[in-house]
């Protein structure tokens, strides 16, 4: 529906993506024929369905020029993405997925921001079966990727109390409540029957999604009262978990319309934090998180997927509006939102004890790379640890691993496999390190102009090597690196936040909050890599003489003004 005036678009003012939504029988397309090709790549339309089923097609960019000159086709590749509902992995399932990486990926897995597995470098002629190996492990590719709801976020720490008991009690419901009904994944993937002709199978509906599923990708987030370490603001649908008096789930505050996807220089995309609309009681969440959706499904812009996202509607109509059509979808009153303060972003990192005799280890992966280098075999580490003692594992929106399930007596076995593969434990890092983040950007994603996971490290050592001589090693500041504006790695939230702007330069944000709750604004453009730590040094050196107290960066940086700090610091002001 057009957001503007309310009426519905006409068939050829529809976007391209939402034609090939619509006429795709419920995903199907012809994926399944084109499955049977000996080729490379999908055709246009399937690469379009394939996100819906987990998959993105991809080429390896660093072969590009060399393809090229070869006179040969670009070196094309897919990218699996499973969808993990607050992080948590089975024993089995993690060593399933260390065996498609293994086997027919890269070597390699990468834990997402959103809780995800990400398995890089699958040829299509794998994908069949690396996804069935997925699901025999018993979890899904299914929305991990395309127009509908992605992987619902939850804290993953496995610490018992009555809040979280109550939250991992309703996580299962809320994500059926809100996944695809279609049978295509489970015919194409899964040996299911193919479905012959055009037509939809019979019977078979989308009640929640419709013919044409959302106009865009669809975040939610669950945070909990005292711990954001989800980054609940820079969701679509933010879900706050509040105690009752007894310290049970007593209900939720609803928050909508966060996104950070942007495009550079086209103001009118911009990254935003989700804001308070009301508050439910737990037993209402699941119906009014659909109703959040049928909202957006309905009223959503489908002729500009740029304007396509629940914040530009929200934007638009105004968030009153917006709750008006919400309260319409339910049965029950919506209630004021309540107020809610955090303290600064949990990371859940080193020993934490579960409950009883058994404890869980937080684990830093630097930019969410498992895999094996000469100096640390962090893969063959974890997968060790996973076949010997059979943890839990979890995955952290900060990238990290969190080893579940660890008796007491079992603690110094998984440290020695840790440090018999060259694996740091959490009090050898720089706390600069464990709190920076990175998206993989280059050579893989189509959507990158700069690098980000592999300088990151360089640049996060240089900056931590500053802070140390400035006194600032325990600062909490976080950085976070990404290799185009969408902000995957949630740049604009960090104390620093580093956007790639072409191949080798960055705009450079500063001001973002500890809890997550408050964007960064620009401080200075199109900043060389290697510079990138000299823009930054005379803030930090006057922000560690005039810091008052534990204040953090971005506070300072915040109440300062980024205007001020340009002016001050000689920084040509942003166009």
């Amino acid at each position: 529906m057009c957001t503007t005036c309310g009426c519905t678009p006409l068939e050829d003012e529809l976007s391209k993506v939402e034609r090939v939504k619509a006429g795709s029988n419920h995903l199907r397309g012809t994926l399944a024929e084109d499955l049977t090709q000996d080729t490379p790549t999908f055709n246009e339309e399937n690469v379009q369905l394939l996100k819906f089923h987990g998959v993105y097609q991809q080429e390896d960019r660093d072969k590009r020029k060399e393809a090229r000159r070869l006179g040969l086709e670009k070196h094309h590749q897919m990218m699996i993405r499973t969808r993990i509902p607050g992080g948590v992995v089975s024993a089995e399932a993690y060593l399933a997925h260390d065996d498609v990486a293994n086997r027919w990926g890269n070597g390699t897995l990468r834990v997402t921001t959103r809780q995800d597995f990400q398995l890089h470098g699958v040829l299509k002629g794998d994908l069949r079966n690396s996804i069935r190996a997925i699901n025999d492990a018993l979890l899904t590719t299914l929305g991990g990727c395309g127009d509908v709801e992605r992987n619902i976020m939850c804290c993953p720490a496995p610490i018992r109390d009555a809040l979280r008991d109550g939250v991992a009690a309703l996580l299962p419901e809320l994500v059926s409540a809100l996944a695809p009904a279609t049978g295509a994944y489970h015919e194409i993937w899964l040996d299911g029957d193919l479905v012959s002709g055009s037509a939809t199978p019979p019977g078979e509906e989308e009640p929640l999604y419709g013919e044409q599923y959302l106009p865009r990708k669809f975040k939610t987030a669950i945070g909990l009262e005292g711990d954001n370490c989800v980054d609940v603001h820079a969701n679509d649908l933010g879900l706050v978990a509040y105690r009752d008096g007894s310290g049970a789930l007593g209900g939720f505050n609803v928050l909508v319309g966060g996104g950070l996807g942007r495009t550079r220089n086209k103001p009118e995309t911009f990254a935003t934090v989700a804001v308070p609309m009301a508050s439910v009681r737990a037993d209402q969440v699941i119906e009014v998180s659909r109703a959040v959706v049928a909202v957006q499904r309905d009223h959503g812009d489908r002729t500009n997927r740029r304007h396509a996202r629940l914040k530009y509607l929200i934007a638009d109509r105004g968030l009153a509006w917006f709750r008006e059509r919400v309260q319409d979808q339910v049965s029950f009153e919506l209630g004021d939102p309540r107020a809610v303060s955090w303290p600064r972003v949990e990371d859940h990192l080193g020993w934490q004890r579960s409950d009883g005799s058994r404890w869980f280890l937080g684990l830093y992966i630097e930019n969410g790379r498992i895999a094996d280098a000469e100096e640390a075999r962090l893969r063959s580490a974890l997968r060790a640890i996973v076949e010997s003692l059979r943890p839990e594992v979890r995955l952290t929106p900060q990238q990290n691993v969190i080893l579940s399930g660890v008796e007491e007596g079992e603690r110094d076995a998984v440290e020695a496999i840790l440090r018999e593969h060259g694996v740091a434990v959490n009090g050898d890092l720089h706390p600069a390190v464990q709190l920076a983040m990175a998206c993989p950007a280059l050579p893989t994603c189509g959507l990158a102009v700069a690098e980000s996971e592999r300088v990151m490290p360089a640049v996060i050592r240089r900056l931590a090597a500053v802070l140390d001589e400035l006194g600032l090693r325990d600062a909490g500041i976080s950085t976070r690196m990404t290799g185009c504006p969408n902000g995957c790695a949630r740049p604009y939230l960090g104390d620093i936040g580093l956007v790639g702007t072409t191949l080798g330069k960055y705009d450079v944000y500063v001001g973002g909050d500890p809890q997550g709750t408050r964007l960064n604004l620009l401080y200075a453009e199109s900043v060389r890599l290697d510079d990138i730590c000299d823009t930054l040094r005379p803030l930090l050196e006057a922000f560690a003489r005039e810091r008052r107290g534990a204040e953090a960066f971005g506070d300072w940086c915040n109440q300062l003004g980024v205007t001020r700090l340009r002016d001050r610091f000689t920084v040509e002001p942003a166009a």
